[in-house]
């Protein structure tokens, strides 16, 4: 399984981007796509995540700003974020777990993409 993100960027505070990641490859069944962010110096933390049926959680950091949504069909998760401040910045790492043909479970990450908020 591959997971291509972008979207990321340099963006003012009270901007808004779009993160988006695509899945591929032997994926079969997919279960939970998720988002984690990991700045400087700090561990890597879930931001917000979705399942297949579209439940979905968030950091109590971003409620309200964020937005997780997923194109099933397209094996893409997405990320909306909105009202952006400067403790946002980090590198965005999308996740995805899933069960592959024989029924074993799996988790991938993608490569990451940086988010900067700064005037």
């Amino acid at each position: 399984v591959q997971l291509q993100a972008s979207g990321g960027g340099l963006v003012e505070p009270g901007g808004s981007l779009r993160l988006s990641c695509a899945a591929s490859g032997s994926i079969y069944r997919i279960n939970t796509m998720g988002w984690y962010r990991q700045a400087p110096g700090e561990q890597r933390e879930l931001v917000a995540a979705i399942t297949s049926g579209g439940s979905a959680n968030y950091a109590d950091s971003v409620k309200g700003r964020f937005t997780i949504s997923r194109d099933n069909a397209k094996n893409t998760v997405y990320l909306h974020m909105n009202s952006l401040k400067p403790e946002d910045t980090a590198v965005y790492y999308c996740k995805t777990v899933g069960t592959n043909g024989y029924g074993y479970p799996y988790q991938y990450w993608g490569q990451g993409t940086q988010v900067t908020v700064s005037s």
